[in-house]
């Protein structure tokens, strides 16, 4: 298997359509949103939605992955799934949790299982472990912010179905929440500086390029009906360390607001698209491609 990971700068660029991308639990589920209105889509609600792909074998869509993925199933187990065993899963790190072995470690059942704890890394505490289970990963994606303020539209749903039994119906005020129209850019970094303590390789990162396109896509619901990754630009350096500062490619592949940035947007031509890198950027680094064009 290839071990050699690069380091690499990613930006997804995504539009919300008449749609709650993310909604705060702290605010009745309504969009997140700060102070000044811009919206928010946090990293946790993101890579949940990879986590829910990898995590169905039995789905479409990892059926038609790679033979690799599909006849090695048993490597691409999620560690943060609902239900899980922290019993079992301590077992499975290693025979003895307090004497912590970083070789052993990575010949352990919990690496070689876990797709989401090799690449996103695992903060899993126990009783009695040692901090040296606890590892930042691979990846780690940065909170998608839009780039104008969004408007939210609240409307009351109507059920004609009680939902008590000697109820006939009723209403539900204000229920359904969804952003009108927002742009949002959420930056990803691949640090291979951490693989050798999580156990990622090349190929955990070919799978979460292959899963980020399909993101929103294969996880709709009903009040996440139209959520469009525009671009998934995947940049990858020259050097394991680096070959360009991260900030000047995000900043360069930023969609522009067209007119008046501090009103909401209506519809995707109100921002200047930006689909290449000037040929000074270019050079500094070993490749840049957009995931949603592969």
């Amino acid at each position: 298997m290839n071990t050699e990971i690069r380091r690499a700068t990613g930006l997804l660029v995504i539009e919300v359509v008449n749609s709650n991308a993310n909604g705060d639990p702290d605010r009745e589920s309504d969009p997140r949103q700060r102070p000044n209105g811009l919206g928010e889509i946090s990293p946790v609600s993101f890579k949940r939605k990879l986590r829910d792909l990898v995590e169905d074998h039995d789905s479409l869509f990892f059926q038609s992955l790679p033979e690799t993925y599909v006849n090695n199933s048993e490597r691409y187990s999620i560690l943060e799934s609902r239900g899980r065993d922290l019993k079992s899963i301590t077992g499975e790190m290693s025979n003895d949790v307090k004497n912590f072995d970083q070789k052993k470690f990575l010949e352990s059942t919990f690496v070689q299982k876990y797709w989401d704890a090799r690449v996103f890394g695992n903060t899993f505490l126990e009783k009695g472990a040692n901090k040296g289970f606890i590892k930042t990963g691979v990846v780690q994606f940065g909170v998608g912010v839009s780039i104008s303020p969004v408007n939210v539209i609240r409307h009351t749903n109507t059920k004609k179905a009680g939902v008590q039994e000697d109820k006939q119906g009723g209403m539900a005020p204000l229920a359904f929440r969804i952003v009108e129209h927002g742009v949002y850019c959420m930056p990803f970094f691949v640090n291979p500086n951490y693989a050798a303590k999580t156990g990622c390789m090349q190929e955990d990162i070919d799978l979460l390029k292959l899963l980020i396109p399909r993101a929103y896509d294969l996880n709709r619901s009903a009040i996440r009906t139209d959520v469009r990754i525009r671009h998934a630009w995947y940049i990858e350096h020259l050097n394991a360390l680096g070959s360009c500062p991260d900030y000047l490619l995000l900043e360069t592949l930023t969609p522009k607001r067209i007119g008046e940035a501090t009103i909401a947007s209506m519809n995707w031509d109100d921002y200047e698209d930006k689909t290449a890198l000037p040929e000074e950027l270019q050079a500094k680094v070993s490749s840049v491609s957009d995931l949603m064009l592969v």
